[in-house]
């Protein structure tokens, strides 16, 4: 048992876990400020998104770029850095019955993170740095911005390295046996990536910083492009990884999910911490500073143990619901396990939801479009934010949301409001996002430039006009986001009213999302998995055709008369 100061720990009425009181204070503003985020990357989003419709394009073009700047860095950086960082006080703390290694520490790292995130929204709005989240040099920011980020990785780091501390302690106090559990490796994982992730961060915002203050003439354009990927795809690793121990964590919580053999799922997360980094390649494929054999080394051979990784995830997490599932019972035909899963819990069907975004949609464009012949014809469309969209957001920010409705009753002790509504936004969102997500691949497919503000060349010199089917995925573009930003603003507002107004569950388990599903007849029972199975192979199928389709539209572009 860790040695917990009086009035430093509280057991969850629920789970019987203990909850470190200082930790519990810090997932809690951790967490806020992601929500808060969150929610200025949406209102961005909605802009965006009506925006990309020809036929509302509701910004002018300097807002646009400087909307396209907030959205990114608010979504892909600072909401999820800072729910990242509550997730890690939370393993490192709850799931090894241990406490939070500095107070201090953590007020250090979140002063940083919340300073520096506020100074680069700042800087944006001033109107003085519209260059987007990669801010490619030339194109020069605010030192504001470049300091803010700059804050926002050493803070994070800062947060990690306080999550190591916990482990630490929890090693030295024995307060488990044997192995930290998946989850907490699975995080571990992530923390690991984010350390050389956010190092990269601060290494190349440094120079770009005294560039901008006028300390030094210039910065090297293909240098800059270079470490910044190691930051800017990277960070998307860090999401991989702790997306998947959200998986684990939910299909354990909803239906008493566990791994068949864990030995397999570590070894995968160990997968991720050696190569998952290569995939950040596929941006600089185009670029003449890099060498070929590099290229092809990162896209053809290295990237596919990274793949092989989340193929193993993509089996284990489903193939453990699936065992728990027959062993309730539920083993008449292929699927009925499935069937019988509970789907009216929003926390379920979200991290369920989000495997499947991220597998059939994600992860097949991932890994065509990091092909080196094809992603020539795709770089810089809207392929791309097609893809990523389904992976950070339909994958990533899906499994947060549905985390945050364990979160809250568990650690803030407050009950969700208005449960209906709480079921069906998980598929609100989810729907929307693929709509979204296709659509874009689908205009990216037309050649529909990923970052224009307007497709329709209005008044250019040099006009240029698209087939009418990307006009129509366009408005589809339009129509997605739309859908998601309802469901995202939906999940913002029954959160935050729950946080502050929901029913205190204090000294009391949560309610459950559903009726307590059946138990299972035997937990050490090992179940065959045939619909996991199936999944997995249907998955392969739709890889394999998408794969050979984008071979067949690369030939059509190499077509001789």
């Amino acid at each position: 048992m860790a040695n917990f100061k009086d009035n430093e720990v509280r057991t969850c009425d629920t789970t019987g876990l203990p909850v470190c009181l200082n930790a519990q204070f810090f997932i809690k503003l951790n967490a806020v400020c992601a929500v808060v985020f969150l929610l200025i990357g949406a209102l961005a989003a909605i802009g965006l998104a009506l925006t990309r419709w020809p036929a509302v394009h509701l910004l002018p073009a300097d807002w646009f770029y400087r909307v396209l700047t907030l959205h990114g860095l608010n979504m892909l950086i600072f909401w999820i850095l800072f729910f990242e960082i509550a997730i890690l006080y939370f393993c490192g703390t709850t799931l090894l019955n241990s406490r939070l290694a500095s107070k201090k520490v953590a007020w250090v790292s979140w002063l940083l993170m919340i300073i520096g995130a506020v100074s680069v929204d700042v800087a944006i709005f001033q109107g003085n740095s519209d260059v987007l989240m990669t801010s490619y040099v030339p194109l020069k920011g605010s030192p504001l911005f470049y300091g803010g980020i700059i804050l926002v990785a050493v803070g994070t780091l800062v947060g990690v390295f306080n999550y190591f501390g916990c482990i630490y302690i929890a090693k030295r106090d024995k307060t488990y046996e044997g192995s930290v559990p998946l989850v907490v490796f699975g995080a571990t994982a992530a923390a690991i990536i984010a350390v050389g992730t956010l190092l990269h961060g601060a290494v190349v915002m440094l120079p770009t910083f005294a560039w901008s203050m006028g300390w030094i003439e210039t910065v090297d354009p293909g240098w800059y492009r270079l470490i910044w990927w190691a930051l800017g795809h990277s960070s998307q690793q860090v999401n991989v990884c702790a997306m998947v121990a959200v998986w684990y964590l939910i299909a354990y919580l909803a239906v008493g999910g566990k791994p068949l053999n864990e030995t397999v799922c570590r070894t995968a997360f160990v997968f991720y911490i050696l190569f998952i980094n290569i995939a950040s390649a596929h941006h600089l494929l185009v670029d003449p500073g890099v060498g070929t054999e590099w290229k092809i080394w990162n896209t053809g051979y290295a990237m596919y143990l990274a793949v092989l990784a989340s193929m193993i995830h993509g089996f284990t997490v489903p193939a453990a619901i699936e065992s728990a599932q027959r062993g309730r019972g539920y083993t008449a035909g292929l699927f009925t396990w499935l069937a019988k899963c509970p789907w009216k819990n929003p926390a379920f069907a979200a991290s369920f939801m989000s495997m499947g975004i991220f597998g059939f949609i994600g992860g097949i464009t991932g890994v065509t479009l990091g092909t080196q012949q094809i992603n020539i014809i795709a770089h810089n469309t809207l392929r791309i934010p097609g893809h990523f969209h389904a992976t950070v957001v339909g994958g990533t920010t899906l499994a947060f949301m549905g985390l945050a409705y364990y979160v809250v009753p568990l650690i803030f002790q407050r009950e969700y409001p208005l449960k209906p509504l709480a079921r069906i936004q998980p598929y609100i969102f989810a729907v929307g996002i693929v709509f979204m997500s296709l659509t874009m691949s689908f205009a990216g497919s037309y050649g529909v430039p990923r970052r224009h503000w307007d497709v329709e060349f209005t008044g250019s010199a040099l006009g240029h006009s698209f087939d009418p089917g990307a006009t129509l995925m366009l408005a589809g573009v339009g129509v997605g986001g739309t859908l998601a930003f309802l469901g995202l603003l939906l999940f913002i507002l029954l959160t935050v009213w729950a946080v502050f107004l929901g029913k205190s569950n204090a000294g009391s388990p949560m309610e459950h999302w559903t009726p307590p599903l059946p138990p299972v007849a035997d937990e050490d029972m090992e179940h065959k998995t045939p619909g996991a199975f199936a999944l997995v192979i249907l998955l392969l199928v739709c890889f394999a055709v998408y794969y050979f389709a984008n071979w067949k539209a690369l030939a059509d572009v190499w077509w001789v008369r």
